[in-house]
């Protein structure tokens, strides 16, 4: 669960790659690379993936919220802590397109430059 955990925050942190400049240019600590810019394409071919993956993980998780091994379970949370349960969850929903307006953002303006 903590590697899990991890590689999460990792690629989170990631995404903050499309919108600094570290995402545009690789540190110039780097030895033999550094200073040179990240193709287009090897940002935004992960993160269009990603802000797929993550729609439609969300996505079955919606339609599946109230199976009976989710929220449909006797054992589930019921009344004001099923609603704010839900309510914390669907942020959630956002996240891959909101990943995907940011994906096309850096390639707008990669592009642009470029």
């Amino acid at each position: 669960m903590i590697l899990l955990s991890l590689v999460a925050e990792c690629l989170g942190l990631l995404t903050m790659g499309l919108v600094k400049r570290w995402g545009e240019v690789l540190p110039s600590w780097l030895p033999l690379l550094g200073g040179r810019p990240i193709p287009v394409l090897a940002a935004v071919l992960p993160a269009a993936s990603g802000a797929l993956a993550v729609t439609a993980i969300t996505v079955l998780g919606a339609l599946t919220w109230y199976a009976p091994d989710n929220m449909g379970s006797p054992d589930a949370p019921t009344g004001t802590a099923a609603v704010v349960m839900t309510a914390a969850y669907v942020p959630l929903l956002l996240w891959g397109p909101l990943l995907g307006v940011v994906t096309a953002a850096y390639y707008r303006r990669r592009r642009a430059h470029g």
